[in-house]
């Protein structure tokens, strides 16, 4: 799950990820079932922070992940991947 309640702890912990390296991570949130607007807020944030520090961000996910963002109409800006290997690809 994330929500508002885990989004801080995520996001400290992925930026901190991201300034330390490496510039490309990949994010699997398939096994994921909730995601609340905080935490696409997170992904959002974090998808640009990837940017700044000249990195991509790949999110693996699942049906109900990817439909959540797909409301919002996020899809195309967070790099949505239906598995690690595609996600693999897409660094390459």
């Amino acid at each position: 799950m994330l929500d508002a309640f885990s989004e801080p702890t995520f996001r400290k912990v992925l930026s901190s990820k991201i300034d330390e390296g490496p510039k490309h991570i990949i994010l699997d949130l398939s096994q994921i079932d909730f995601v609340d607007s905080s935490g696409l807020g997170a992904l959002v944030q974090i998808a640009k922070h990837a940017q700044t520090a000249e990195g991509t961000l790949q999110i693996v996910t699942n049906a109900r992940v990817t439909q959540t963002v797909k409301l919002v109409r996020l899809e195309k800006f967070l790099s949505l991947q239906p598995s690690v290997e595609a996600a693999l690809e897409n660094v390459k």
